[in-house]
């Protein structure tokens, strides 16, 4: 599975197994190492499943080194993931994440701190002023990758609130450490994401059913991420993120 993910060259490779423990088995390889779970390559395999016939609309669940989550399929192009509940880890200093992308103080925004988030994979998320800022970023995959390494997360997920199209955020992932330069789709970051906007109360309670976010602009591969979050009082008792899939074309691997 490895030397098929490396020679396909994509961020994340699924692979689709039986299972004894759920519908499914999931296994995700980065062109370098397996990771525990990926969002958008589950939508996509779950996706391929649904649109070749071998699944229908209803409810399924994929067994992941993650756990096992549930899949939910209510049409033909869509598919929902639910997530771990969030954990929120210690908040980082601005001065760490500066020489990751040629940052200065004021390109933050001041009011929302850079946290280490997880729903199943952990990313720091880092909050970016305005579009301008985030588009220009200049990432250094030598300093990301020892960040990472230092707080022991799959990559970095930048954002920024100030979007054109009405979607809550914008958003840009780096996770070289994993031999991905910048990801043009990252479910499980998005999940974490929704839960820190909500905990920090950047999401009302009204927008919780329907939360649209935007990745991939700056690599010219534009992407929708839907999400969703199911609350009680203050609690967030689950977060599901999803979207709908495009099938691009076929390769041919020797192995």
């Amino acid at each position: 599975m490895q030397q098929i993910a490396y020679k396909v060259g994509f961020s994340e490779t699924a692979f689709v197994l039986d299972s004894d423990k759920a519908d499914y088995k999931l296994r995700f390889f980065t062109p370098t190492q397996e990771v525990d779970l990926c969002g958008h390559a589950t939508i996509a395999a779950f996706f391929l499943l649904a649109d070749t016939g071998i699944i229908k609309r209803g409810a399924y669940t994929q067994e992941t080194k993650a756990g096992i989550l549930d899949i939910a399929i209510p049409d033909e192009r869509t598919v929902f993931m639910a997530m771990l509940p969030p954990q929120f880890f210690e908040i980082i200093d601005k001065a760490e994440l500066m020489p990751c992308f040629n940052l200065k103080e004021n390109d933050f925004i001041q009011d929302l701190p850079i946290q280490r988030v997880s729903t199943g994979l952990e990313d720091i998320i880092v909050p970016i002023k305005d579009l301008e800022t985030l588009s220009s970023l200049a990432p250094n995959a030598d300093n990301i990758s020892k960040l990472c390494q230092r707080y022991a997360t799959a990559g970095i997920h930048v954002f920024t609130l100030g979007t054109d199209s009405g979607a809550v955020a914008q958003c840009r992932n780096f996770a070289p450490l994993y031999g991905i330069p910048e990801e043009a789709a990252t479910g499980t970051s998005t999940a974490s994401l929704s839960c820190y906007l909500f905990n920090y109360r950047r999401i009302r309670r009204d927008q919780v059913d329907h939360l649209v976010f935007e990745q991939g602009y700056s690599m010219g591969k534009p992407s929708e991420i839907l999400a969703r979050l199911k609350i009680s009082g203050d609690t967030i008792r689950e977060v599901q993120v999803g979207g709908t899939a495009i099938i691009t074309g076929e390769k041919e691997i020797s192995v």
